[in-house]
């Protein structure tokens, strides 16, 4: 059985050290070979399914796609402080995510409150907010 059949069937199992273990050796962000690169994202979506939610945190100092995997591991997990705080501290995305969060629940006045306390000069997230607004009233 390959490597790749490997991942697949302890990811089945919810044997997420294997397919970790497994997936990571083949991983490369931003790799020439689309394999390796797709085998980076998996990586990261299985260290958000597995709970590795600290390990996810410190390679989304350096790593695009564990930022944004984490940013939505929070968000399904509906922690919504730390969405905050990592936007707080910079994380656009977080910012994107959290406002999204928080309009789609009906909460229109808190994220336009969140843009103005976390990235006044962020149009992108006013767009977000503006865009979601207008889709629910």
């Amino acid at each position: 059985m390959k490597w790749f059949e490997q991942a697949q069937a302890a990811e089945r199992r919810r044997d997420w050290d294997a397919a970790i273990a497994l997936v990571s050796a083949h991983a490369e962000c931003y790799s020439t070979d689309h394999s390796r690169h797709d085998s980076h994202l998996w990586h990261m979506d299985l260290l958000a399914r597995a709970e590795r939610l600290p390990e996810l945190t410190e390679r989304a100092l350096t790593d695009v796609h564990a930022r944004r995997r984490l940013d939505r591991a929070l968000r399904e997990r509906g922690m919504e402080t730390a969405l905050r705080d990592r936007a707080k501290d910079g994380d656009q995305g977080a910012l994107y995510v959290f406002v999204r969060l928080l309009c789609e629940t009906g909460r229109t006045r808190e994220a336009r409150r969140a843009v103005q306390d976390l990235g006044p000069d962020d149009e992108c997230a006013h767009r977000i907010v503006d865009s979601l607004s207008a889709a629910v009233e």
